[in-house]
């Protein structure tokens, strides 16, 4: 395949569509985690599972996601943005297709390996293209817009798995995220740019390549940051485990209202997001993490207040995990910008190991969710405390610039 030219460069001027394209691709993260949550009753019968044995298939898909950043990191600082991108979306949509055609547990488990080493490029690239063309205020704006699209998805893809269980199997579920996988395919391929020229790309033996993880891995600004986003996805993972369990299981929501409860929160972190500009200039980068950083821990605080007392009930806790979801928006945006900030060459390995450690980390919240579950929402609302408290004492240790 031919490769694009170099369209989009840092001091450039970027194109509207740029954002709103990384947006899209980026959202196949929370698309492929969110859209079957609804459906893993139904799967489990369909496949003749025992019940929680779906869980196994969202356990590979989180292994997947750590394993694939690292290696598309390193990739697409040797060869470029453009490229990996394309294999990985094409991965990503034929290991979709396989899902859609399992016949058990465990092979449905081991496609959902093979997507999100696939999807690992979308999760990755658009980041690292972020990093290439723009620095400070303006990588923050950028990062928000793209947020915008990446926001998207968590409200809709729910709302959207739970309507199609309304008239097909699970099944339909994977063919639609086949469908996605094909159109970012597309999109990528008669639209993006490749935003590191050849004369930037690295040309590293393997052993320099483990030495530049490691010299990401001493870096203290990008270690603190990256404390504060998988801190944020530690908590992020405890709701997404223990969400189905509190409002179908303990407050009794049918599926379909669950999942749109859950699309409007998400909601929050739209608006959160996009909010953001408006505070980085004003505050600047490190005064908004300052700021953001205290209110979700406050908020934090308030989640398990509403979980203990049970006042409001279904409305209280959903209003208390709506505000705190909200802080996300502000949080994530601007510590990608922080931790990648000294890492211009190395964006795309940084951004993998930026990625890994907030899937890794996350993962083991969702681990700890399942085996804590009780019925009730404290160990979501425990959880999601210990992770805004990390996400505050990473803030207190990060350097001040």
């Amino acid at each position: 395949m031919a490769q694009a030219a170099v369209l989009v460069t840092r001091g450039s001027r970027i194109p509207g569509w740029l954002p709103l394209l990384l947006g899209f691709l980026q959202a196949v993260g929370p698309v492929s985690t969110d859209m079957y949550l609804p459906s893993f009753p139904a799967l489990e019968a369909g496949l003749r599972g025992a019940p929680g044995s779906a869980q196994i298939t969202l356990a590979t898909w989180i292994l997947g996601l750590s394993v694939g950043q690292l290696v598309v990191g390193t990739v697409s600082d040797r060869f470029g943005r453009r490229t990996p991108l394309l294999i990985g979306t094409a991965v990503y949509t034929i290991a979709s297709a396989g899902c859609a055609l399992s016949d058990s547990i465990a092979v449905l488990a081991a496609w959902r390996f093979v997507a999100a080493l696939g999807a690992s490029a979308s999760m990755i690239v658009p980041r690292a293209v972020v990093r290439d063309v723009a620095e400070g205020h303006d990588a923050a704006r950028m990062m928000s817009r793209l947020i915008l699209i990446l926001g998207a998805a968590p409200i809709l893809a729910p709302s959207l798995g739970g309507l199609v269980l309304g008239f097909a199997s699970w099944r339909a579920i994977f063919w639609i995220m086949t469908g996605y996988g094909l159109i970012g395919s597309l999109l990528a391929m008669a639209l993006l740019p490749d935003t590191l020229p050849p004369a930037d790309r690295t040309h590293l033996a393997p052993s320099a390549m483990v030495g530049r993880y490691r010299l990401v891995l001493t870096d203290r600004q990008f270690m603190t940051h990256a404390a504060m986003l998988s801190c944020v996805s530690f908590a992020l993972f405890a709701y997404l485990g223990g969400s189905p369990t509190v409002f179908i299981g303990h407050y009794h929501l049918p599926p379909g209202r669950y999942a749109i409860l859950f699309g409007a929160i998400a909601g929050a972190y739209i608006t959160g997001s996009q909010l953001n500009i408006l505070v980085v200039r004003r505050f600047g980068l490190s005064g908004t993490l300052t700021i953001v950083s205290w209110a979700y821990l406050a908020l934090g605080g308030l989640v398990l207040a509403a979980a203990l007392t049970d006042v409001g009930g279904a409305v209280g806790l959903a209003l208390a995990l709506a505000l705190m979801q909200g802080v996300i928006g502000f949080i994530s945006p601007t510590a990608t910008v922080g931790a990648l900030k000294h890492h211009a060459a190395p964006a795309g390995s940084a951004s993998a190991m930026l990625g890994t450690l907030q899937f890794l980390i996350g993962a083991s919240s969702g681990f700890l969710i399942a085996w804590m579950t009780n019925g009730t929402a404290l160990p979501m609302a425990w959880l999601m405390l210990a992770g805004a408290v990390g996400v505050k004492i990473a803030d207190l240790c990060r350097p001040r610039c």
